[in-house]
């Protein structure tokens, strides 16, 4: 079977058609729907026999090369690297301060902290490029959504829309600005200068704005990783012990009505003062060196006592708990005391634990009732949960011990505080360079991952696990299909069926016809090939009826812009996919409806502006 050049355009769209809606289902992993959709399009050009493409068609066949080329694509390769970025800042806490500021106004007013993160966002995204904004305020919106106990989905999506929506103000917002500006300055026909567009950029992009803060949290779905439910903290209390020993912060602490400030997460149920116990409710008790402040904790309150400095462990352990965080894959897991286990009658210390795994218990819960004990003095049961800390390697070698058994994915790396500053420049200076265009945004990009691991701010393991296959496989074969579609004349035939079906319309329609399609098309081609398309369509058009060219430029240049239906629309889209555990389907529910609203307000308010005739 011969395949022609028409045939093959057509088989494009299916394709296309066909993989966007599996996508969307997700009856499939989006990893295997991308490979399946790759192969589909190999067979079509590479592996059939196709007619040859003739010179003056201005086609060229679709090669091998083309199809893959999308895996070697600079933006996919900056996506992946700025991904790694941010695993450094979260191994590190580099970001804790700026997060815990917005954290504390948020409990406040939960909106006035996310709108003036939103607000910063796009009057940035109006001077600088996009994606650093987003690299920027990422990591701090992860942090504080972790906070307040919130889905990073509710708040990472409308982080990459509304830098989007600021990026449509001015010339230099995106590149997809300055490739049109550039397009009709090289016609001949307008010279766009810096704000000749800003004031209804602006007006559209309120519009989305508000959409983007107040309904698009109510649709997104809350979206958590199998990590996230399994080491959720609520109503799993562990019994602990804080040594407190010379420079610790909790020495010299008074209780305020039996309460201990700095404990402020954790119930303090014993303090034990040499033989004495002393049990609640405690008046005026003051902590003094050598006592020992047993706690009832979640897993999440002894983790930040650990990054605090806490030696949260048995007595005679403190050193060794010191030195073992410190280390940079010191890492906290749970364990399972089973029936049958050697260890059950026994205290943690006689049980030898630390001197047969080299890991440390750190925690005790028991689900029947919680002894008012010092850990070292509880004698384990089955069905005890231990929460232990040590070495990566020593924690995944628990999975051979036969008197514990390793809940495996409760295992999570503490972060390393020390490495904040060194996270924090490599990060800073990544942004700088991306930002000010002293090098190109992957070289920047790819130069701040190399130093985040050769800097220990990260190891490679946590590097790599930083990677998303998903976003890896979605951009490969969606690139592969947009260099297939453009290169069939797809594109161009879709463009040149609308612009002929509205020919005769009156200005309103052919502004508002066009801004669809460029929107609909910019969500499965790139945003700037979708501008490059266009922009000789639309001066054209203008042309050609007599209109103004500046209405129908800033169309280009708006709808361009309107990439929110799909995650390979935009790059901030991808970066945000991955930390906020969304699905295809959330930018097709969430995004759609944005790229509808500045659909019409570009098509009420446009025709306005400019004072076009009816």
């Amino acid at each position: 079977m011969t395949l022609t050049a028409d045939l093959q355009m057509w088989l494009t769209f299916a394709v296309i058609g066909f993989t966007i809606i599996a996508y969307s289902i997700e009856r499939f992993a989006i990893e295997l729907t991308a490979l399946g959709s790759l192969l589909v399009l190999m067979l079509i050009f590479v592996g059939l026999p196709s007619e040859p493409v003739a010179d003056q068609s201005g086609q060229s066949a679709v090669t091998l090369d083309d199809l893959v080329a999308g895996f070697a694509n600079p933006a996919l390769l900056t996506v992946l690297a700025l991904l790694v970025i941010g695993q450094g800042l979260f191994q590190t806490d580099a970001l804790d301060a700026p997060a815990q500021l917005i954290t504390k106004v948020a409990r406040k007013s939960r909106y006035l902290a996310f709108i003036g993160v939103y607000i910063a966002a796009a009057v940035i995204s109006a001077f600088i490029n996009n994606t650093p904004v987003v690299v920027m305020f990422l990591p701090i919106m992860t942090v504080v959504a972790s906070n307040l106990r919130l889905s990073p989905s509710k708040v990472l999506m409308p982080l990459s829309f509304i830098s989007i929506l600021g990026g449509m103000t001015t010339i230099i917002g995106s590149s997809t600005n300055l490739l049109v500006a550039e397009a009709a300055r090289k016609e001949g026909v307008l010279d766009l200068q810096f704000f000749d567009f800003t004031g209804i950029g602006m007006i559209v992009a309120s519009v989305g704005a508000i959409y983007a803060i107040f309904i698009m949290p109510r649709i997104l779905k809350k979206r958590e990783s199998m990590t996230d439910q399994l080491s959720q903290t609520t109503g799993k209390q562990f019994i602990a012990q804080i040594p407190l020993t010379y420079g610790d912060r909790l020495v010299g602490q008074q209780a305020v009505l039996g309460m201990f400030p700095t404990l402020k997460d954790m119930t303090v149920r014993l303090v034990q003062r040499g033989e004495t116990p002393l049990l609640p409710p405690f008046d005026n008790l003051t902590l003094q060196v050598g006592d020992t402040v047993v706690v009832a904790a979640t897993r999440q309150a002894l983790l930040v006592a650990l990054k605090g400095g806490h030696n949260v462990t048995q007595e005679g352990e403190e050193e060794e708990s010191q030195v073992a965080s410190e280390q940079s894959d010191f890492t906290l897991a749970e364990v399972i005391v089973p029936p049958a286990s050697r260890m059950i009658g026994q205290t943690i210390e006689l049980s030898g634990l630390r001197a047969k795994t080299n890991c440390m218990a750190l925690g005790v819960q028991r689900r029947s009732r919680m002894p008012r004990l010092a850990m070292n003095d509880i004698r384990l049961e089955a069905g005890d949960v231990l929460l232990v800390g040590g070495r990566r390697h020593d924690v995944e070698a628990l999975r051979v011990n036969k008197d514990i058994l390793l809940i495996e994915l409760s295992t999570t790396d503490v972060p390393q505080r020390r490495f904040a500053p060194r996270a924090l420049g490599i990060f800073l200076a990544t942004a700088l360079a991306a930002a000010t265009g002293f090098v190109p945004i992957a070289t920047a990009a790819l130069g701040g991952a190399f130093a985040m691991i050769v800097g220990n701010c990260l190891n490679l393991r946590q590097a790599i696990r930083a990677l998303d296959s998903r976003i890896f496989m979605l951009v490969g074969a969606s690139l592969a299909s947009a260099v297939a579609l453009q290169k069939t004349g797809g594109a161009h035939f879709v463009a040149s069926f609308v612009v002929e079906a509205m020919e005769g319309q009156p200005a309103p329609v052919l502004l508002s016809g066009l801004f669809l399609l460029i929107a609909v098309l910019t969500n499965i081609l790139s945003n700037n090939a979708t501008a490059v398309l266009f922009a000789p369509i639309a001066i054209s058009i203008a042309t050609q009826t007599g209109l103004p060219v500046e209405p129908f430029v800033v169309c280009v240049i708006l709808a361009a812009n309107c990439s929110f239906a799909t995650p390979i629309g935009y790059q901030t889209n991808l970066l945000v996919m991955g930390p906020g555990h969304y699905r295809f389907q959330d930018f097709l529910i969430a995004g759609i409806p944005l790229m509808l609203l500045i659909w019409i307000t570009f098509s009420f308010v446009a025709p306005w502006y400019y004072n076009l005739p009816s």
